[in-house]
């Protein structure tokens, strides 16, 4: 999955963006179970753009949010 700009995720219908931080966090998950079980990761940086890309999606739920609650 390449990396997501953040006016990529601001058009995604909601629905969409709550598959993708699903899916996101199960990878992630998946990632760390690989790290404490001794094997090798392919790209070691992984995780760390996985985290940022879910900061991201979360960041503009709650920016989403807080706009209608205004």
């Amino acid at each position: 999955m390449p990396l997501t700009k953040a006016s990529e995720i601001r058009e995604m219908d909601p629905r969409e963006r709550m598959r993708m931080l699903t899916d996101l966090r199960e990878e992630l998950m998946m990632l760390y179970s690989m790290q404490t079980g001794g094997g090798i990761s392919d790209n070691p940086a992984r995780a760390k753009t996985i985290r940022r890309l879910i900061a991201r999606i979360l960041t503009i739920m709650n920016e989403e949010k807080s706009e209608y609650e205004s």
